[in-house]
């Protein structure tokens, strides 16, 4: 008998055996689910460990908790040493062909493939069986490159896909997660401590460290180095080191290429571009552009960077300090997007907005801080939203721990409050 078909009886919920799920992502379950039932393929990006592979387990458990036959699922995690004789398209044919001949499931077939990417001419495959007509099939795959569907496979299935971007933990599901009462306390432990779900499973910060440290390495060997032929691996490391110590700080592609020189390091504008680029691919950091509120148009040249997660600061660059502040920016960043919003730093005047997010028809400006002390720092923080004359929502985020009156219709919001805010509207 040929050993795959023993491999895939490993990892596959047949004969009532299951897949580990993990923690529910209700929020991605409840988009994806949307979409099932159709010749869409669910294509779920994300960087490594923010839990797309539980998430295609949670959906694939779903399917058979409704009544589908654990035999019509076929799940393949490219990412286990088990698979890495699936190096290119072929092998992967292969393989769903042995699966096929093998257990002869009837009726509408699902494929999950985690880690897609990692096999050479992959898109070959997708393209191939979400345009079968002679069979029923439904495919999810993950990958985690922020590129995957660029070029051929955006050509090839031309709006037959939809795209689920996975990130860490939202601040409720850390909280769910933990079992801790929403508020300042938890809002303040998940701040300080990571979001990938994995780490919470972990205790004692060196051990969290040493995870952290090794998806770090992993992220950028495997999803930049070997991907790209990376030749100088140290600087790409210190970029990203760089990245996470500068979070939430206004900065140019020129500048840091400066700086890199003034260290007597021997650099191009082009090559800090480039390896900024692909650092941004893997999800490892996100760039908002400053956006032009009066003008309504984007400004090139300077750009903030967030991090995917503050763990990267938290547990290996802790020795560089930035305040509280700063990490409440990144933070407020992520639940932003995380909500689907296009983000930019908004720009009016001489002044600067932390945030323009919008998303359909709904624009909101956000300022966030860490603490409204006194009048001087309400005055600051305020400033910039009442300089905006249109009408859209005006929100200042901190840490207070009272909730300031409405101002000149500009809201106040406890960060641990945002997430019902952004979630308005749909």
């Amino acid at each position: 008998m040929d050993e795959r078909i023993d491999l895939l009886r490993k990892y596959n919920p047949w004969k009532g055996k299951g897949l580990e799920i993990g923690y529910e992502r209700s929020l991605y379950m409840e988009r994806i689910a949307a979409y099932i039932g159709n010749r869409l393929v669910k294509v779920l990006v994300g960087q490594r460990r923010s839990g797309k592979s539980y998430i295609l387990r949670q959906v694939a458990m779903k399917l058979i908790e409704r009544g589908v036959n654990a035999e019509n699922i076929l799940f393949i995690n490219r990412e286990l040493t088990a698979f890495d004789f699936l190096q290119t398209y072929k092998d992967l044919e292969e393989l769903i062909h042995l699966y096929l001949d093998s257990l002869k499931p009837q009726g509408r077939i699902y494929l999950f493939i985690d880690e897609v990417q990692d096999i050479e001419g992959w898109e070959k495959v997708i393209n191939s069986y979400s345009q079968d007509y002679t069979a029923e099939y439904e495919l999810f795959i993950t990958g985690s490159n922020s590129q995957m569907l660029s070029g051929e496979l955006s050509t090839l299935l031309s709006g037959r896909y939809v795209e689920f971007t996975v990130y860490p933990l939202s601040y409720q599901e850390y909280a769910s997660f933990r079992k801790l009462p929403l508020g300042k306390q938890s809002y303040m432990a998940y701040m300080q401590d990571g979001a990938f779900p994995e780490l919470l499973n972990l205790s004692g910060k060196e051990i969290k460290r040493n995870y952290i440290s090794a998806l770090k390495d992993t992220v950028l060997l495997k999803d930049v180095i070997r991907r790209y032929t990376i030749k100088d691996v140290r600087l790409l490391e210190d970029l990203f080191a760089y990245l996470v110590n500068n979070a939430s700080n206004l900065l140019s592609i020129h500048n840091i290429t400066n700086y890199f020189k003034s260290k007597g390091r021997k650099t191009s504008y082009e090559t800090v571009a480039t390896y900024i680029g692909y650092i941004e691919e893997t999800f490892l950091a996100h760039r908002a552009e400053r956006y032009n509120i009066r003008g309504k148009e984007t400004i090139s040249g300077a750009y903030k960077y967030y991090m995917n997660d503050l763990s990267f600061k938290n547990y290996l660059y802790s020795g560089v300090g930035y305040g509280i502040g700063y990490l409440l920016e990144n933070l407020v960043y992520l639940e932003l997007v995380r909500g689907g919003y296009q983000v930019y730093v908004g720009s009016i005047k001489d002044k600067e907005v932390d945030f323009v997010a919008m998303k359909n028809d709904r624009t909101i400006y956000i300022q966030s801080t860490y603490i409204l002390a006194d009048e001087q720092t309400v005055e600051r923080e305020y400033a910039p939203l009442e300089a905006i004359a249109d009408n859209y929502e005006k929100i200042v985020v901190s840490l207070d721990d009272l909730s300031l009156p409405l101002r000149d219709g500009i809201k106040h919001i406890q960060a641990w409050n945002l997430s019902e805010i952004i979630a308005q509207y749909g």
